[in-house]
C-alpha cells in the first residue's frame, strides 16, 4: 500500500542546508561494506564538549555517526529553565539545542559533521516544534522519534496532540528535499518503555510509525528494535521486523537500528560489556545495519565522552566475527502473526495512520504493559518466564488473544514485576571477563 504525502503545514523560515550526503546513505553504504554502523547516545551542554565528543565518536576505531542528545528541558519544551540552568552553570543532561540556537550550534558542528559522519539529533519531545525548527536551520537533517514512542513513555501530553505535532514537524523535515537533501528520521517505536513490552507489539509500533512518517514525505526511514530478555527471541522478532518492513515500505529506503538493552543495567563492568557484546552480535546476526551502545557507567551515571568511545570501539570489536543468518532459519513462534495482526488492524481504522493510531490506543487494540499514559487502556500485562522470554499474561482489547495466548494471570505481585525488570542485570552482573575490554569479545554465559 502506498500512501501520498498528507496536507502540508507551513515550513519554518530559511532552513539551513545541510552538510552534503545522507543519514540513511552512509549507513547503507557501511552495511554494504560488511560494517556496523556503531552510534552513542551522547550530549553535553557546552558547544566546546559537545564538539570534542562528536571529534571523539568520529575519531573511534570503529564506523561510526554522531549523536546530539539534547537536554530534558528542551524535550518538554522548558527552554527558559534551560536557560537558567546554562546561566547559572548547572549541568544538563545533554545539548539544549534551541536555547543554543541555530548559529552556535552550526559552528559546533563545522568541520566536523559531513558526508563521512552524518550527525543525529535525538529527543524524546511530544511536541517537537521548537527542537525541528532549531536543527532545521542548524543543517541537521537526522533525527528520530515518534508521535506514540515519543509521547507514551515521555509525556501527558494527549495523543492527538502529539500526533498532529508530528505530522507537521514531518512535513517541515521532508521540505528538505527541495534542497537536494534526504532527511533522515528513526522511530523510536521498537523501544516502547525500553522493557517488559513483547517482541509483536514493539514491532507493530516500529511498522506503524515508519507508515506515518512515509505518508508524512519521508523517503529514508530507520526502524527501532530494543534488546530484550533473551537472545534466541529477539533474533526471531529483528528478522520479522525485516520481513515485514520489506513487505510495506517497498517504496522507501529504510534500515533497521538495534538498541542495546533498555532496562535495568548490570553493575558489574563485565557484566555491561557482555551485554553490550551480545547487542553488537545479535545486530549482525539479523542483518542490522546500526546499533545504540551503552557503556560500563550505565548504571551509576551518565557516561564520559572516553567511555562512549571505549564502547563503540568494543560493540564494533564484538561484532567482527558474528555472521548473518538466513531469512527464515529463525523458529516461528507466533510473533510474526501477532505482529501483523496489530498492524492490519490499526491500519483498517482509517487511511491517516495518525487517526488511526489515535483510535487504536483509544479503543485498546493497541495496549502498551505498566505504561501509565491517560491515553493508553493500560489492560495488558507481560512477565518474563523462566527461560528468559518475554510473555503476555493479559492482552486487554488487542486482537492477538488467539495467537498469543496469554497466561490469564490477572495481576503480578511488586516482587514478581521486580523480578522480570532485573532479569537482565542479574543475568549478566556475575559474568566474569578476563582482561580489559580490548580483548577479543567473549562469549554469553
Amino acid at each position: 500500500m502506498t500512501i501520498g504525502r498528507q496536507r502540508a503545514h507551513p515550513s519554518p523560515a530559511s532552513p539551513a542546508r545541510p552538510e552534503p550526503g545522507s543519514f540513511g546513505a552512509f549507513v547503507n553504504a557501511a552495511q554494504q561494506a560488511g560494517d556496523l554502523v556503531v552510534q552513542p547516545r551522547m550530549g553535553v551542554a557546552d558547544p566546546a564538549r559537545m564538539r570534542a565528543g562528536l571529534v571523539a565518536t568520529k575519531r573511534a576505531a570503529a564506523t561510526t555517526v554522531g549523536t546530539i542528545t539534547v537536554d530534558s528541558f528542551t524535550r518538554l519544551g522548558d527552554h527558559a529553565e534551560a536557560r537558567r540552568a546554562l546561566a547559572k552553570g548547572v549541568e544538563l543532561n545533554g545539548y539544549p539545542i534551541v536555547t543554543h540556537g541555530p548559529d552556535v550550534t552550526r559552528a559546533m558542528l563545522d568541520g566536523v559533521a559531513g558526508a563521512d559522519f552524518p550527525v543525529q539529533v535525538r529527543h524524546g519531545s511530544s511536541q517537537p516544534e521548537d527542537i525541528f525548527r532549531t536543527l532545521l536551520r542548524s543543517g541537521l537533517s537526522a533525527t528520530e522519534g515518534g508521535p506514540v514512542s515519543y509521547c507514551l513513555p515521555y509525556s501527558r501530553s494527549p495523543l492527538r496532540e502529539s500526533v498532529d505535532s508530528w505530522a507537521r514537524c514531518v512535513q517541515w523535515f521532508a521540505s528538505l528535499e527541495d534542497l537536494g537533501v534526504t532527511p533522515h528520521l528513526e522511530t523510536f517505536g521498537g523501544c516502547l518503555l525500553g522493557q517488559l513490552c513483547p517482541p509483536s507489539l514493539l514491532i507493530a509500533t516500529s511498522v506503524l510509525e515508519a507508515m506515518f512518517l512515509r505518508q508524512h514525505g519521508l523517503r529514508s526511514i530507520s526502524l527501532s528494535y530494543a534488546q530484550q530478555t533473551n537472545a534466541a527471541q529477539d533474533e526471531e522478532a529483528l528478522m520479522v521486523l525485516r520481513r515485514i518492513a520489506t513487505e510495506v515500505l517497498r517504496d522507501i529506503d529504510w534500515h533497521v537500528v538495534v538498541y542495546t538493552y533498555m532496562g535495568m543495567y548490570p553493575r558489574s563492568p563485565a557484566g555491561s560489556a557482555l551485554l553490550l557484546a551480545e547487542a553488537a552480535k545479535l545486530a549482525v546476526r539479523t542483518g542490522s545495519a546500526r546499533l545504540i551502545v551503552k557503556t560500563v557507567a550505565e548504571a551509576y551515571r551518565i557516561p564520559t565522552i572516553a567511555e562512549n568511545v571505549t564502547a563503540l570501539e568494543w560493540a564494533a570489536k564484538a561484532a567482527l566475527d558474528e555472521e548473518s543468518i538466513a531469512a527464515g532459519t529463525t523458529p516461528d513462534t507466533g510473533i510474526y502473526a501477532e505482529a501483523r495482526a496489530l498492524i492490519d488492524t490499526v491500519l483498517e481504522l482509517d487511511p491517516d495512520i495518525g487517526r488511526a493510531l489515535v483510535i487504536a490506543f483509544a479503543s485498546g487494540l493497541l495496549d502498551v504493559p505498566f505504561c501509565l499514559h491517560p491515553d493508553n487502556r493500560g489492560e495488558a500485562r507481560s512477565y518474563v518466564d523462566t527461560d528468559g522470554w518475554l510473555r503476555w499474561s493479559l492482552v486487554g482489547a488487542m486482537p492477538i488473544e488467539h495467537i498469543a495466548q496469554p497466561s490469564g494471570r490477572e495481576h503480578s505481585s511488586s516482587a514478581d514485576l521486580l523480578a522480570s525488570l532485573s532479569y537482565v542485570a542479574r543475568k549478566f552482573g556475575q559474568a566474569a571477563v578476563a582482561g580489559p575490554l580490548s580483548r577479543q569479545p567473549p562469549t554469553a554465559p
